[in-house]
């Protein structure tokens, strides 16, 4: 037996969307809504859950990689029925209490799930509903109370004039029991209009048996918040990027200008950074201290260390090390590692290269499948020909190297420790170390072309 479950209710089709995808595979700050539910379900430390699928439910498999259970929800018979689909999940993990969520609300974080399962162990609760308070509480579930025990949930439709007075809703988030939970989920009964199994009547029934029904209110109601069309989705990517922007601020990051500035919710920025217009940050990236990002930069799952200038440019998946500076108009594909004092220039691509301390690569320049030394210099409209058109081939630059403007190094090849190419050699041949290589034809000038060519045109 274990100590916690999770079942995260994912089966809805989100008509108002217009999607092909599931709704919960939305993303809220590049993040799919549902994985930053299964992320707050593993911050509090609660590692055997469930996903209930409905709709596009192989491509939820897919995304969700075997990293939960899967239970599929083949008819739409209404929340209730959603949560019986995990039935066979929680007779077999026998877990003491299990909370379920929704797929669609992102906010119910770690500290919350870990702070409302606190108070309803605190308070041997058979269920408690998280809630929260709303000035304007229209649409949402009412929390009706008798001597303090939640006693049942009561939808706008059918709720009296007293209870739409009531502020206090539900967020669809709740702890059970789950030997309780099971009991009420055996008693639902379809018999409304809908024809569909409310899961909230689970609450009144627990009450009803005489268990304790509490609940945990939340401090900030946004938490509660979910998208069912794209314009709901578009607030939720405004109040998330808001509370993001607001965290860094309190990390001592800069951000002089917040147009067009959006941070994903798992980067981290150290303190002294500048974040300038235009800078989107993805991912895990990780920035360390006294960098300035941007203007109009993108960077996805990059681990950038301090005093790193990256302005105008993208890098994907790539490591950057203390003092390089890339920019302007860079491409830094994934594997690529810049080492200490490194320099990319404008219109400069690199791809699953490592780059020595105190390179520079400067301007117009290609460098993929490479294994380049210190301080290498790299002239103007520089190729390494990785490709044959069948394999990728690897190409290494020694220490202190000179490879000239327009040089081709047609990889698999190797120039050595100090050596030089001239200016427009292709090469082919590996290159001794301390050695010049030439590899380009001897320059003819015929005299008098251009007047014979030009008279024969008259």
């Amino acid at each position: 037996m274990v100590k916690a479950a999770a079942v995260i209710l994912a089966a809805g089709e989100g008509k108002r969307m217009k999607s092909k995808e599931p709704k919960v595979l939305h993303e809220v700050l590049f993040k799919p809504m549902i994985d930053w539910v299964t992320d707050a379900v593993k911050v509090a430390g609660i590692d055997e859950i469930c996903v209930v699928a409905g709709y596009a439910h192989r491509k939820l498999e897919t995304h969700l990689k075997a990293s939960c259970s899967i239970a599929i929800q083949t008819e739409r018979l209404g929340t209730g029925h959603a949560v019986l689909q995990a039935k066979d999940f929680l007779l077999k993990t026998e877990p003491e209490d299990v909370v379920i969520l929704c797929g669609d609300a992102p906010f119910i974080d770690g500290e919350i799930i870990d702070a409302a399962y606190e108070k309803h162990i605190a308070e041997n609760n058979a269920v408690t509903v998280i809630t929260a308070n709303a000035k304007n509480p229209f649409g949402y579930g009412r929390i009706v109370r008798k001597d303090g025990n939640v006693t049942s949930i009561v939808e706008e439709k059918d709720a009296s004039v007293d209870e739409k007075k009531i502020t206090e809703i539900n967020s669809g988030a709740y702890w059970f029991k789950t030997s309780s939970l099971l009991v009420a989920l055996a008693e639902l009964k379809n018999d409304n209009a809908q024809g569909e199994y409310y899961f909230t009547d689970t609450v009144e029934i627990i009450s009803e048996k005489g268990y304790n029904s509490g609940s945990f209110m939340l401090e900030d109601f946004g938490m509660i918040a979910g998208a069912n069309d794209r314009k709901q989705l578009a607030a939720l990517n405004t109040y998330a990027r808001q509370i993001k922007l607001d965290c860094l601020y309190e990390c001592g990051v800069t951000i002089t200008d917040e147009s067009g500035v959006t941070v994903g919710p798992d980067v981290t920025v150290g303190s002294d950074t500048t974040i300038l217009p235009g800078t989107i940050l993805k991912g895990k990236t990780k920035i360390g201290s006294f960098c300035v990002i941007g203007p109009n930069s993108l960077i996805d799952n990059c681990e950038i260390a301090n005093y790193v200038v990256f302005n105008a440019s993208q890098a994907y998946s790539a490591k950057i090390a203390d003092y390089v500076t890339v920019g302007p108009f860079s491409h830094l594909r994934p594997n690529t590692d810049l080492h200490e004092k490194v320099h990319v220039g404008n219109f400069v691509e690199i791809k699953n290269s490592v780059i020595g301390e105190g390179t520079k690569v400067s301007h117009l320049t290609y460098v993929g499948d490479s294994d380049v030394g210190k301080k290498v210099n790299f002239g103007c409209g520089c190729v390494t020909t990785n490709y044959d058109g069948v394999k990728k081939h690897r190409t290494k630059v020694g220490d202190n190297a000179f490879i000239g403007c327009n040089t081709n190094l047609v990889a698999p090849v190797e120039v050595g420790e100090s050596a030089y190419t001239a200016a427009g050699s292709t090469i082919t041949k590996n290159v001794p170390p301390h050695a010049l290589a030439v590899a380009r034809s001897r320059q003819e000038n015929i005299e008098g072309w251009v007047t014979r060519k030009q008279s024969k045109n008259d």
